[in-house]
């Protein structure tokens, strides 16, 4: 038999010969393994994110993939990121790459959580040596590593983390987010000062993060987690059982806390428990049968009575009916008033097929009454009716064509109604391609009119709301937590809705999606239309004064002969819009995107237009007197004929700018007396390089030299 004395090279010190350099501390090399296996991770996702979105420029687009589309909602619903477009389109090649970056940190994550199980080391901590290991120096294996990355290291500091943000009232700050899911993370690493090698998930899951390059753990650290002595690699099995009756006091041996033990040892309380248990159980199921049974009972008659009382108003509601015309109308209107599912579309039947104006008007009133739910139905009735309108213009009688019209304002103003009574409680409601627009006078004759409204989250996607009363409207709204530019805000889809003519003065449409929507002639003066999306919409001769559009998104958009003096654009995207003939006085547009757009006789005087991206925009004959450029970018610019008198170009890029007819000093200023204001410089081109701007002439030159530009044919300064 083998010696079971411990083997005398635990915890000896190495030769001389062995000893190495002084390497890093343990805990240095832990901090860089977990930051390169983050970095890992996140580069995995940002490299693929990164090139999709650089390719995503294609014309050709496709939704979105739904594992994408699905994660980055599930994203933006956790830390409340608002979402300004619910169904986006890429391009094929950016849905391949942003399905690599959801797809790649999952397997790179899963494959370093293998190797962590089966060899306590993922590659980064190989590369810093150090190792995850039990009490007894082995792998930890799966469900101690599950335990200790998803529970230990993120789920507990992150949940408690973001539990603060959202009780504390931080949310929905994400500065705040971040900080103090990094003091939780600190705060679960801190545990390593108090307990050598172990962290709070390595307390959690019973862990230990050691050396790599140490044959064993020392005797001390073992015994810390474990009550049994570690053996030595060396000690056979039978050496391994000597030792532990020789070393192992009689004090310590304790029988096993099992559950089947204890039932062993108290036999009366068990059989005690599970009598009382089960006797509670019967009687709980007792009860439960009995309630199930009496409420199915109770809803049985509930619906027996209802549908009795539907068939006896249906019988009412035929024209030869023995309750004649009094009793017919009670009956619908008693039907508005039934909770049964059959009531909404017999009540469209009927107004599709009525003649009488008396019933119309009371089948109006039954339909307002049954709510939002009557919307649907409603919406279907209005577009058969517009269809049959449509084509008895061309051939229909009179006749036919005077009650088509009666019931389609009857099914607009039961809208119209609904959407007054219940606003605030139209989330989500669809009247997409609805016809609501201004019918002429005669027997159609229709204006709807919703004033200080609230539609939040209505759809109305290619809806006809054509010379509409909506003064004070609302088409955005905070959703459930009550807090602007969150997930949940509740944001009208208007893309292609026709509002032309209508007066929306003092309306609400933030962050509302309005993609080619048209505003022809519409009164917009003080709407609130900023973070809107608006790309491609046509906003042609409105009145948009004093209205706020900051950070909106108006690429293609066209406000040709449109008023939007004292309006603000601050930070909008107006890349390739038409604003030809606008009124743009005293308008502010500092750090707009205005590449490629076009304003062909504008008037901007007064405009502030600092910080503004002009590239290659054409301001020809443009007014701008007075305007504020100071660091705009005018590269290539077309400034033909343009009035830029007392313009302030301080910090200007001029490069490749077109002034060719340009006015500096008003129309007919002469020479003498540009030569007479040598004494009153503005400084407002002072230090700007005009050297690589296009068609000066020998006039403008002169008065930009006077003003303290500098140009080649400047004369030498004494």
């Amino acid at each position: 038999m083998s010696n079971p004395t411990a083997p005398g090279d635990i915890n000896q010190p190495d030769p001389s010969w062995q000893r190495q350099s002084q390497p890093m501390p343990l805990l240095v090399r832990r901090c860089g393994a977990w930051a390169v296996e983050i970095s890992l991770i996140a580069v995995s996702a940002l490299v693929p994110f990164s090139i999709g979105a650089m390719v995503n420029k294609e014309a050709q687009t496709v939704p979105l993939n739904p594992s994408v589309a699905a994660a980055s909602e599930t994203v933006a619903r956790v830390l409340a990121i608002p979402v300004r477009d619910r169904n986006p389109r890429v391009a094929p090649l950016t849905n391949l790459f942003w399905s690599g970056a959801l797809l790649a940190p999952a397997a790179l994550a899963a494959w370093q959580l293998f190797l962590l199980a089966r060899t306590g080391q993922t590659l980064p901590k190989r590369w810093f040596g150090v190792k995850v290991v039990t009490a007894s120096g082995t792998p930890p294996g799966w469900v101690r590593v599950l335990v200790r990355e998803s529970l230990g290291r993120w789920g507990v500091p992150l949940g408690v983390a973001y539990g603060v943000w959202r009780l504390t009232g931080a949310f929905p700050d994400l500065i705040i987010l971040g900080a103090l899911s990094g003091l939780a993370v600190l705060a679960d690493g801190a545990f390593g000062l108090r307990y050598k090698r172990q962290s709070g998930h390595d307390r959690l899951a019973n862990t230990l993060v050691v050396n790599s390059r140490e044959a064993k753990l020392s005797r001390r650290e073992s015994h810390q987690l474990s009550p049994n002595p570690v053996q030595s690699q060396d000690w056979t099995e039978e050496d391994a059982q000597i030792a532990a009756l020789v070393l192992t006091p009689e004090t310590n041996m304790k029988e096993d806390p099992s559950l089947w033990n204890w039932i062993r040892q108290h036999p009366g309380t068990t059989l005690v428990i599970v009598t009382i248990g089960s006797a509670g159980l019967i009687l709980s199921l007792f009860v439960g049968t009995l309630i199930y049974t009496q409420s199915q009972a109770n809803l049985r008659d509930s619906r027996q009575r209802n549908d009795e009382l539907f068939v006896a108003l249906v019988s009412k509601l035929s024209p030869a009916s023995a309750s004649g015309t009094s009793g017919r109308r009670s009956a619908i209107l008693a039907l508005g008033a039934v909770e049964d599912s059959r009531a909404v579309p017999l009540l469209a039947d009927l107004l599709a097929q009525e003649e009488s104006k008396a019933m119309l008007d009371a089948i109006q009133q039954a339909l307002v009454s049954t709510g939002p739910k009557a919307l649907p139905d409603l919406q279907r009735l209005n577009q058969a009716l517009s269809n049959d309108l449509e084509s008895l213009r061309y051939g229909g009688k009179t006749p036919e064509r005077e009650l088509a019209a009666t019931r389609q304002r009857t099914v607009q103003r039961a809208i119209g109604k609904i959407l007054t009574v219940y606003s605030s409680q139209l989330n989500g409601a669809d009247l997409s391609r609805t016809d609501l627009g201004q019918s002429p006078a005669g027997p159609g004759q229709f204006t709807l009119v919703l004033d200080k409204v609230d539609l939040s989250g209505i759809k109305l996607r290619k809806t006809n709301l054509t010379n509409a009363s909506l003064q004070g409207i609302r088409f955005y709204g905070t959703g459930e937590d009550r807090r602007p530019g969150t997930f949940d805000d509740w944001i009208s889809d208007l893309s292609e809705a026709n509002f032309e003519g209508a007066n929306l003065t003092g309306a609400s449409f933030n962050s509302a999606i309005m993609n080619r929507t048209t505003f022809v002639r519409a009164v917009l003066s003080k709407a609130n239309l900023s973070n809107g999306n608006l790309n491609g919409a046509n906003l042609s001769n409105s009145l948009l004064i004093g209205a706020n559009l900051q950070q909106a998104m108006l690429k293609e958009a066209s406000f040709t002969g449109a008023d939007i003096g004292s309006a603000n654009f601050s930070g909008a995207n107006l890349e390739s819009a038409r604003l030809s003939k606008v009124k743009a006085q005293g308008t502010q547009l500092s750090l707009t995107n205005l590449s490629k757009s076009e304003w062909q006789g504008a008037d901007l005087s007064g405009a502030d237009l600092s910080g503004a991206n002009l590239q290659n925009a054409d301001l020809s004959s443009a007014k701008l007197a007075n305007a504020n450029l100071k660091d705009a970018r005018l590269q290539d610019a077309n400034l033909r004929n343009a009035d830029v008198s007392s313009v302030d170009f301080r910090g200007a890029n001029l490069a490749g700018a077109n002034f060719q007819g340009a006015v500096f000093l008003g129309k007919g200023t002469s020479d003498q007396f540009i030569q007479s204001q040598a004494g009153s410089k503005s400084g407002r081109f002072q230090g700007i390089n005009f050297a690589e701007v296009k068609n000066l002439d020998q006039s403008q030159i002169a008065y930009i030299c006077l003003q303290g530009g500098t140009h080649p044919k400047c004369p030498p300064k004494n």
